[in-house]
């Protein structure tokens, strides 16, 4: 059986199943081993990890932790506590703000985009590495510019900027939380000069990895305990790049500085918790957690969307600010798009755009019998008009599925890969 406990709760003998928060926060190659040595205990307790599962078929057990069952009860719980429409007064989401450009109109424009920009952050961090100067009228047009792309239609950028190869990481990843941030702050009814701030933050907000060792930084694999050490050292080391710049707010340079910080103070490198925290950093926190968990990196696939959301909300007490995580749901969706979902009607399908009233029934391209295990005719079902004659029962693998590459059936792109329907 599975069960989730505190990490204060850690025994040798205990066999850990997984370990409750993003791989980007400990040093461990794996998530289930058997515990048998004080060391792994010690390291475990300093990384930051507030709770693992453990499973007591396998191992030691307790008569305290949680269940499973009783964690996807709470987890459903935060969930669904973002999904209803809150009052104009908390959040103004942006599809009733906008109007909106259809998904498939976006996807080609929001595609060249990322690749502009992901030249043009490279350009940047190389600068920065050699000692030169940020350009921060160029980072701004990049904001301006990504600004725009997300409020013509909030899901395109963002998802396909999820979509970046694992060589690419370190600079898409500032793409893509630049895109977060930006569409996250509207969510949050943020004025749009804060907006613009938001997204430079989130362009900005790693800066200080180019300060990181070549040889840890594209490291191929997993970091040892002291290359973890000296990678947790790049939120001063971008803190001191952009004081010496003179060009950035005070705003920008506190995400890049407390980005790791958590709720609970448990996080890097302050430990600062609960009010000591800025929004704009819970904001950076929420944003890179998610592009980190669900892009693919050489050692470790990234998760499917609608699996880290449902992570996330897992993790979500003492890890992320609660108001700022739902909007974040809200933004990005209990389903995001490019989500695999099986529909109570046993039709696989990809979800293509959230709904403006309801996080539960999007837009979704079904093109799979879960029954027949057949292709079927694809066709874009909006579960929003159906009057609960279908409905989403929960999210699937597609690595399970056999599905290599989803991305075509949803940007009208062609992929490296074709989707494997059988």
């Amino acid at each position: 059986m599975l069960k989730r406990i505190s990490v204060n709760e850690l025994l040798p003998g205990m066999y850990i199943h997984e370990l409750c928060g993003s791989w980007m926060e400990h040093p461990f190659w794996k998530t289930k081993f058997l515990l048998n040595s004080g060391k792994d205990l010690q390291r475990i307790l300093e990384s930051g990890i507030r709770e693992v599962w453990i499973d007591t078929s396998k191992g030691l057990d307790l008569p305290s932790g949680q269940t499973a069952e009783q964690v996807e009860v709470e987890t459903e719980a935060v969930l669904l506590a973002a999904a209803p429409v809150q009052s104009p007064e908390t959040f103004t989401p942006v599809a009733e703000t906008v109007q909106k450009r259809a998904l498939e109109e976006e996807v080609e424009r929001a595609a060249k985009l990322c690749d502009s920009s992901k030249a043009a952050v490279m350009k940047m961090f190389g600068d920065a590495r050699m000692g030169r100067a940020i350009e921060v009228g160029q980072v701004g047009e990049m904001v301006d510019e990504i600004s725009a792309s997300i409020m013509r239609q909030p899901n395109a950028l963002i998802s396909l900027a999820r979509l970046k190869h694992a060589d690419e990481y370190t600079y898409m990843h500032s793409v893509a939380v630049c895109a977060l941030m930006i569409a996250l702050a509207r969510q949050l009814g943020l004025a749009e000069e804060q907006v613009r701030e938001a997204g430079m933050a989130g362009l900005l907000h790693d800066i200080g990895k180019m300060c990181m060792p070549l040889a840890v930084l594209n490291k191929p694999g997993k970091l040892t305990d002291s290359e973890f050490a000296t990678m947790r050292g790049h939120p001063e080391a971008g803190a001191r790049l952009l004081i010496d710049s003179k060009q950035v707010s005070a705003l920008v340079l506190d995400v890049c500085l407390h980005h790791h910080e958590k709720i609970d103070g448990t996080g890097y490198p302050h430990r600062l918790a609960g009010e000591q925290i800025s929004l704009f950093a819970r904001m950076g926190a929420v944003c890179d957690v998610y592009d980190a968990i669900t892009s693919n990196r050489p050692y470790k696939a990234g998760w499917e969307p609608a699996e880290s959301i449902h992570k996330m909300a897992e993790w979500s007490k003492g890890h992320f600010d609660e108001r700022v995580f739902q909007a974040f749901v809200k933004t990005v969706g209990i389903y995001p798009t490019g989500s695999l979902v099986r529909l109570q009607s046993g039709r696989l399908g990809v979800v293509l755009e959230q709904h403006g009233k309801s996080l539960l029934t999007p837009q979704v391209k079904v093109f799979f019998s879960a029954k027949s295990k057949l292709p079927i005719p694809q066709e874009v079902i909006d579960l929003s008009k159906l009057n609960g004659q279908d409905r989403i029962v929960g999210r699937e693998s597609p690595a399970e599925w056999g599905f290599r590459n989803l991305s075509e059936l949803w940007t009208g792109l062609p992929s490296r890969e074709s989707v494997a329907l059988s």
